[in-house]
Parts: C-alpha cells; structure tokens; sequence
C-alpha cells in the first residue's frame, strides 16, 4: 500500500477549490450504469454558483474545463441532472444555467432544456463540462487539471476530482502518542497537504514510522464554499470488516465513489487499530483496551467537526459496517463515548450468538480478556515478569507483535468505551434511539466453519466446531440427504452455523428493538443473491454460483451458498469498477436496488427509495422493481418479516423461528433479560 502524502505544495499555490471559484461546486452525473461506458456515462456536468457569462466561462477554465454544450452535446444529455436539481428544490423550473456560446451569443438552458440567448451581464449559475476520467482499482489521475482544494481541520487539504465524485484520500483524522493508548485528535497546522494517496495500512504492515495508521477517506459530490444546512448531504460513516484483526478503508471494494455519486451522499472510510494493537487489554490498571474502538469515535468526532467542508451534515451522519464492523456499529451503539454523534445505524452481517460469532457481541471483561489473549502474549513475549508488562511490549516491535501466535482482538468492557457486557436491550435502555438496518447472508456461517473429513460424523464435526450437536435430535435441523455423504454434513452444518453466529442473535435484536420500543424503525433483511469477493475462496468454491454452458461466470437461478461478504460489491456498486462480469441479466438492475436501498436509509432513515426520486433521476430499474415489489416494511409487533434481497426482491417472514429457539437465541432472547448493570 502507498504510504500517506503530507507533501508542502509549491510556491506556485494550491489547486482550484471553492474558496478560489468563489462558489460551490458540484458534479452532477446520471450515475445509472455504474461507471459503465455509454452514451449517459459522458452526461455529467459540474455546477457552479451564479456569474456573469465572462465569469463563468473562467470559473470553468480554472478547472480545466469549458462551458457545457458544445456539440455533440444535447439537452438529452443532461436531462437527468436538470430533473434531479428540479426535484430537490434548489431552483424553480425556469431557472436558467450559462452554457457554451453560439456564433459569439452567450446562452443559457433551463430546467426543462430550453435553451435561449442571454445578456452576458446576467447572472445565472453555471454548467461546466466534466471530463476527469474514471479512477479504477488501478489507475487514478491525480495531475493537477483535476486536483481540489478545501480547508479543515486548519489546513488545505488537496484532494482530485475524477468522473463520478471528489476524492480525498488519507487524510489524517487522529495521533497515536504511544502504543496502546486513546487516540490524540489531530489538528493541522496550517500547513497545505496533499491526500492524493491511501494512507498506511493498519493491518499487519505497521512498522516504525508507519504504525500511525489512523486516516480516513472521503467521497463527495458537493464542496460547498460557505456550507448552508440545507445543502449539506447525508454522511454515510463505513467501517470496514475483517474479525478485528484485518480489513481496510484502502480495500478496493469499499471505493464509496458510485455510492457517494448515485446516492447523493457523503461516503466517509475510516481505520482504525486491528488486533493485539488495536485491542490488548491487560489487568494493569492503565492498558484498557478498546483502543480500535476509540479510533473509530475519534473518527467520528473528526468528521463531525470537518464533514461541512467536503459538503457534508454532521447531524445526518449513518454509521455502518460488515462483519466486524457491523460488531463495531453495535459496540457505537453501547458505547457512552458515542452517544449522539450519528443519527442511524446499519449493521451488515454482525457476529454473535454461539462458537466464534459469541464475542463480537457480548463482551469480555478484561480479566476474561486476560486469560483468553494477554497472559499468553505476555508469556509468549517474556513479558509476564516485568515491571511493566505493556513498556516490556513497546519494546517489541509492531510487526513482531502481529506475528506472535496469539492475537487480542476482543472488545471488552473497560469503564469508558464500553460500560456493560453487550448492549442493552432492556426496556429502560438509553441506548440511542435511532432508525436501524440490518440484516445477514442467507448462508453466513458457511465460511466460519471447517470442512469435514471423509468419514466423519456430523455430531464430532459440529463439536469440533463449538456447534451444539444436541439440536440434531429435535429434528429441525434434519442431515442433507445428497449423494456426497461429507458435502450433507457440510450443508446442515452450515445452516446450524449460520443460525448460531448470524442469524438468531440479530433477528433476537431486532425484536427487541422493536418489541422494547428502542428503535423508532427496524429494518430487516436475507441476501439471498451473492456475488463473493474475488480475493475469498472458501470451502472449495461453494460461495460461488455454478457456472453452465449458457452461464460461463456462473448461474445465479441455480443453488450455491450466498456466504459472507457477498453482499460489499453490490451496496457499493462495484462490480464493473472492479472488472466482475455480470452473470446475468438482472446483475446490473440487481446493484442498482440494493445501492439504492442503501443510499435511501442513509438519506432519510427508510430503505424504499423515493419514486420522484428515482424518476427525476431517471433510475427506471430501481423505480420499476419497488412499484413491483411495494415498500421495504420495518418490523412491528405481528409482523416480523425482512427483505430478501434476490430478483425480484419481496418481503417474507422471518427464517428459523423455531430452529432459533432449539438453539436457546429464540425472538425473545433480549427481551426476557433483565436490565443490564453498568
């Protein structure tokens, strides 16, 4: 990964920005192909504040662009962008926008493409071309014709434009001063940086100087030059999975450009410390733990001190994550430190429950902590006798810590961060009383559990597995009956697995939330369609949808595991920016919904998109399957039911109700525990 930039610019000044045009500035872009080639791909526009016809054909010019509308271009091109500022109410339908001359005539369009002569004196907001091109996994054009500049944080910071949004990439939102203690807000110095690069990785790269690793990365499509409240976009807030111990903001499938672009909204990507330096707790009094959880509140603090600046509102922040960091949204949610400083919440995935999953729910205290992770790191390092066993681990380095054989990567309750062993979902909670999403892969468990020997038993592979093998005698969880006698213990294994570490423990939240009245909203939902992330292959490919003569990339329609991760490259929209091949016809309507789903919740707090939007915006995939398939219902007491998320999608009951409750995690599993003592 490419270290982090603090580069002083050079005295010839800094790239263009707000403050230099004197405006806001916006990219408007019918965003419907998700990065896709085609005739609408080339139909952004970038807007700009009103100016006479000289200043605005200069404003363009400083960004190295020219006023919009020389031929080829028609008002076809842009009708979606006219419609979608039309919708949202910043102008009235007769506003007219400076466009590229004619035969020396300065002229202007309108919202509904009309396009007339103007007197160059006039003034009208303006539309610039906008051809920065696409950033992909492997290239992004960083030059200066496309870099922009804004000011936070006391100091300028120098990001690029590209096709689909601005990008600010490795800003620095907080300070290690020492390992294994809370993150130090940093400030800029007044200084001009450059965040033109991913920053350091705080996964097992950390070494010497790079072990200050605490960067986020942002995606916008609005720099405002004096924010106002009503312009400023939703935030959506991601923390990235990888069982505490991996992952990253930098990993090319969490890119937030086409989720930031086609959702409107302001994608924020934050680090935060993995592991045994994220996470060590040690019974000395000082050495807490939690310090990854600390680093994602500092970067909560940050961006709502900050996000005005890269046109985002710090009141309509949705904190959201996979995996672990679903289990990190969770821990916000219990977390004191975190009260008030988001406004929704969605939880992709999230742990709990039983085996491996039990955990990233319920929390050690940090004598439990010690004896499953910190008394053997200490004995392991030599470090058990020392006068301070956490100044004896300084001494090691961080690349010698992440390769020890144990790895603290609990979160435990430590008196600040988190006050009570999992969250409270009592009735008298003052757990934040925000709108919440969540929801699991139909086959979650499949990738947390072994695959079986030939010849063994599924009750000592269930053991094995820290899997209850005395559900099998209920019967509701009856042995596959297929011809490959190991792939059956496989297959009802999964299920057992799925239902323990993902599914029982997050439909139990949910009905808590509901039932307990904790949450104003609850959304719940199954993918039940998958696309896994090239980089996993677990379990011999059963992750992945069998590939046919008429399907060279696989057949969705067909039976295969809708496993773990398989959702990231649709509610990012990804799939072409990462070159996956769509495998059918419904890939590409498919990722459309579910982003747009997503981007619904975070804008408004319900997953149903809007229909004038999706109109105005002219989104008829999406429009055409939610007028199908009706609204995204949230739970209410007698009527607990999730989206399940295939083609076409449609609401249905939940899933092993009863399986939940042989597994003792049933509905009520919060709701019959008492109050929680902090």
């Amino acid at each position: 990964m490419r270290p982090l930039l603090c580069l002083l610019f050079a005295a010839s000044g800094l790239a263009v920005g707000p403050a230099s045009l004197e405006s806001d500035v916006e990219i408007l872009l019918h965003n419907d192909l998700l990065e896709a080639e085609s005739s609408l791909a080339n139909s952004g526009v970038i807007l700009l504040d009103d100016k006479t016809w000289t200043e605005g054909s200069q404003a363009c010019e400083t960004l190295g662009e020219s006023l919009w509308g020389s031929p080829p271009s028609t008002p076809a091109d842009i009708t979606a962008d006219l419609e979608y500022l039309l919708y949202r109410g910043d102008y009235g339908s007769q506003q007219r926008f400076w466009i590229s001359p004619t035969n020396n005539n300065s002229r202007t369009i309108d919202l509904e493409g009309t396009i007339a002569t103007a007197d160059g004196n006039s003034r009208f907001p303006v539309l610039c071309t906008q051809t920065a091109p696409y950033s992909t996994e492997d290239y992004q054009n960083t030059s200066s014709p496309y870099q922009v500049t804004v000011h936070a944080n006391n100091e300028s910071l120098t990001g690029f434009r590209d096709h689909v949004t601005f990008r600010f990439i490795g800003v620095r939102f907080a300070t290690e001063q020492q390992r294994w203690t809370y993150p130090v807000p940093y400030t800029g110095t007044g200084g001009n940086l450059s965040v033109l690069e991913y920053g350091s990785n705080c996964h097992r790269d950390a070494r010497g100087n790079e072990e200050n690793c605490l960067i986020l990365n942002i995606w916008t499509p609005y720099l405002p030059t004096h924010p106002e409240k009503k312009k400023l976009k939703p935030v959506a807030f991601w923390i990235h999975g990888g069982a505490f111990t991996g992952g990253s903001p930098n990993d090319a499938y969490y890119d937030g450009g086409n989720l930031a672009s086609r959702g409107d909204v302001v994608v924020v990507g934050i680090s935060y410390r993995l592991g045994t330096l994220g996470f060590l707790a040690l019974n000395d009094g000082k050495t807490n733990g939690n310090f990854g959880l600390a680093d994602q509140v500092a970067a909560l603090d940050w961006v709502r001190q900050n996000i005005e600046a890269f046109g985002g509102d710090p009141d309509r922040i949705t904190i959201f994550g996979q995996s672990a960091g679903a289990a990190s949204v969770r821990a916000l949610l219990a977390s004191p430190k975190a009260k008030g400083k988001f406004a929704r919440a969605i939880m992709q995935s999230n742990l709990g429950g039983l085996a491996y999953g039990t955990t990233y729910s319920q929390y050690y205290t940090i004598d439990e902590e010690m004896q499953v992770a910190g008394e053997p790191i200490l004995e392991e390092t030599n470090c058990t006798v020392a006068e301070s066993p956490v100044d004896c681990l300084r001494n090691y380095t961080a690349s010698a810590i992440t390769a020890l054989d144990t790895t603290a990567r609990y979160l435990v309750v430590d008196g600040t961060y988190l006050t009570s062993p999992e969250l409270d979902l009592s009735p008298s909670t003052d757990t934040p009383h925000v709108p919440v999403m969540m929801g699991i892969m139909r086959d979650d468990g499949a990738a947390f559990i072994d695959y079986p020997s030939a010849g063994e038993n599924i009750s000592t592979f269930l053991t094995e597995n820290d899997l209850p093998a005395s559900v099998l005698t209920t019967g509701l969880f009856p042995n596959a009956a297929g011809p490959n006698a190991t792939l059956d213990i496989f297959n009802t294994s999964a299920r057992i697995g799925t239902d323990s570490m993902f599914r029982c423990i997050d439909e139990a939240t949910g009905y808590a939330g509901v039932t307990n009245h904790i949450f104003p909203e609850v959304y719940f939902y199954e993918f039940n369609r998958s696309y896994e992330l090239a980089s996993q292959d677990p379990n011999g490919h059963v992750c992945y949808a069998p590939a046919t003569t008429a399907y060279p990339h696989g057949d969705p329609s067909l039976e295969y595991y809708k496993c773990h991760s398989g959702d990231l490259y649709y509610m990012f929209g990804n799939l072409r920016r990462l070159n996956q091949p769509f495998r059918d016809e419904y890939e590409l309507p498919f990722e459309q919904y579910v982003l747009d789903s997503w981007a619904s919740f975070i804008r408004t707090g319900s997953p149903t998109p809007d229909l004038a939007l999706l109109q105005a915006r002219g989104y008829a995939n999406t429009s055409r399957v939610v007028q199908e398939s009706g609204a995204w219902r949230p739970l209410k007491e007698g009527d607990y039911s999730l989206r399940r998320f295939q083609w076409p999608p449609y609401q249905a009951p939940f899933d092993e109700v009863e399986q939940c409750t042989a597994l003792n995690l049933s509905l009520s599993y919060y709701v019959m525990q008492q109050p929680l003592l902090s």
